[in-house]
């Protein structure tokens, strides 16, 4: 199982900028450097850093990455800031199905890229298929994917709790 650890912002985007100036973007390396090393030590798990320095690379790109390295599962590390000290905790997210029904209207509209793999489901090319076949194979697997991720993330949601303090109590879409 191969999974993509995608820290945080970086190169000129530091990301939310905490006490003492704490940059997010190096927080996220950190912690995707320690999470990648327990992933590695775990039988039949290869973990694979998105990004493996301070510099910036593009949502798109980080996605593009990922799927080059035949990833099973993208994890993107954040520490988010607030306005208010006094909010603390850990959240999980996936994406929306807004966010997915997005994703797929953009790969549907790349000719170019219509051969990508259909998350979840194996090699699948769509150049070969019309629009409207294509477009229901990847409404299906974008669902699959939803509800894998979700439940995904509900485990690393009950393995936070474990740790600390949560900031949102279920997993959030966006």
């Amino acid at each position: 199982v191969v999974v993509a650890i995608d820290a945080g912002h970086g190169g000129e985007d530091p990301g939310a900028i905490g006490p003492g100036r704490i940059m997010e973007k190096q927080v996220t390396l950190n912690i995707s450097r320690k999470l990648a090393a327990r992933i590695d030590r775990v039988p039949g798990y290869r973990a694979m850093l998105v990004r493996t320095g301070d510099y910036y690379i593009p949502l798109r790109q980080r996605v593009r990455i990922a799927r080059d390295q035949r990833a099973d599962l993208f994890v993107s590390v954040h520490a988010d800031a607030f306005h208010n000290s006094r909010v603390t905790g850990g959240s999980v997210y996936t994406l929306s199905d807004r966010g997915a029904s997005s994703e797929n209207a953009r790969w549907l509209a790349e000719k170019e890229n219509r051969s990508d793999l259909i998350g979840g489901v194996g090699d699948v090319p769509l150049n070969d298929k019309d629009d409207m076949l294509a477009h229901v194979l990847l409404d299906l697997s974008m669902s699959a994917n939803r509800s894998a991720s979700i439940e995904a993330g509900q485990y690393v949601l009950a393995q936070l709790r474990g740790v600390g303090r949560l900031h949102k109590r279920r997993v959030e879409q966006a």
